[in-house]
């Protein structure tokens, strides 16, 4: 419940890793987002980062025993209160108390009376994370609705290298924010696991140009985040993006139409749900040259152009698993044969997807595109079924949860 000033309350738990100091920067971006923030440390953590430290970033007292102010009640009355509960680091160890219901400190206390979101953003040596008993207590808070990223890959203690690195704490503070707008829904995508594909694909006319679109993946993005946000396991074909990735999706990185259709497949044998968000283009050179193709003072030769593989219709036409549901994107313009909708019903009719999205990226009244780029986005969502779902302009994550919802729908 938010605070007498209306501020989220978040419990930030720390765990003893040597990734703790990290928990600073997390702790001062929620603390500027306008969140009211306890931390509640293990004794092992304090070996890292000092109680004083927390209490002087946070404004609030800091403790790990149960036994401090009794009268409270603290063990009960923190989790009671929150509105979200983060812990980052998120150890072997802790990840094993929370999995078996042990409450032996104030933040395993915490976590077993909180009736909000709870997000765990491991760090460990990567052994340790793919050890089998991990992989189950994981599996087991998953199932539970408990929100578990995966780390991330990269330098460890040491002269280590491998999984088990903490995200980045920009990545886990989007995560926290996608999981407080959504305030206490249960995480309904939990034990799903979907493919996103996000971006636009490139096909190389020679070693420095190419044919291309105008695709950020800011859309296909904000669908991981969300979907991330709701339990799901997320697999995100990214093709030419320069945005951080989601904490806890698995990235794939793809440059041309036939490797993003080479990644969803592979991907989504089996995947419950996938999204083609990804712009991939129609058409691609008919020959790669090798060389870059000087300019000359004669006209260039015409390009031949050959057709790409349509991998959304070829989903759909042949899925990769049974009950699979297959999201379409259009990004349509009306002209003189039809309507933005107009183009997106026929576009339905002759993919066979389960839902299109429907896009108008014509420009806006200053010239810019009015999806390409943009923080925002609005669309309708049309449905095999017959049902037309309009969702008005806002922030992509609107947009990515009603595209959610709808397909949950199918899934069910």
């Amino acid at each position: 419940m938010p605070d007498a000033q209306g501020r989220p309350r978040v419990v930030l738990g720390v765990s003893g890793g040597i990734a703790a100091y990290k928990a600073c920067e997390l702790l001062r971006r929620l603390t500027e987002g306008g969140a009211s923030v306890r931390v509640v440390p293990t004794e092992a953590a304090l070996k890292f980062v000092g109680a004083a430290t927390w209490a002087a970033l946070s404004g609030q007292p800091v403790s790990t025993s149960v036994f401090d102010d009794v009268h409270e009640v603290p063990h009960v009355r923190i989790g009671q209160q929150a509105d979200l509960v983060v812990v980052a680091p998120a150890t072997a160890d802790l990840l094993a108390k929370a999995a078996h219901g042990q409450a032996d400190d104030l933040l395993t206390g915490t976590l077993l009376t909180a009736r909000c979101p709870v997000l765990y953003a491991p760090a460990m040596h990567t052994e340790m994370w793919e050890h089998p008993a991990t992989v189950e207590n994981v599996a087991t808070l998953r199932r539970r609705g408990a929100i578990v990223l995966d780390p991330a890959s990269g330098r460890l203690t040491g002269a280590d290298t491998g999984p088990g690195r903490l995200p980045e704490p920009a990545q886990i503070h989007a995560a926290a924010l996608r999981l407080l707008e959504r305030g206490p829904a249960v995480p309904d995508l939990a034990g799903r696991r979907v493919v996103i594909s996000a971006g636009g694909t490139r096909e190389p006319l020679d070693p420095v140009r190419f044919l291309g679109n105008r695709s950020t993946g800011l859309q296909g993005y904000a669908l991981a985040e969300t979907a991330l946000a709701r339990g799901a396991e997320v697999v995100l074909v990214s093709a030419n993006v320069e945005l951080p990735d989601p904490a806890g999706a698995k990235v794939v990185r793809v440059g041309t139409a036939e490797e993003l259709r080479t990644a969803v497949f592979e991907a989504a044998s089996d995947a419950d749900v996938v999204v083609m968000a990804a712009a991939v283009a129609d058409f691609r050179p008919a020959q790669r040259v090798e060389a870059k193709i000087k300019k000359s003072d004669s006209e260039p030769e015409p390009l031949a152009l050959v057709r790409n593989p349509d991998v959304l219709a070829e989903l759909c036409a042949d899925r990769p698993r049974p009950g699979q549901v297959v999201v379409g994107f259009a990004a349509e313009t009306g002209d003189a044969d039809g309507t933005v909708l107009d183009h997106g019903r026929a576009k339905l009719a002759r993919k066979r997807c389960d839902l299109l999205v429907v896009n108008d990226v014509g420009a806006d009244a200053d010239g810019r595109s009015k999806a390409f780029g943009s923080p925002d986005n609005a669309a309708v969502i049309l449905g095999s079924d017959g049902t037309e779902t309009p969702v008005a302009r806002g922030p992509k994550t609107v947009l990515s949860d009603a595209i959610w919802d709808q397909a949950l729908a199918r899934l069910r």
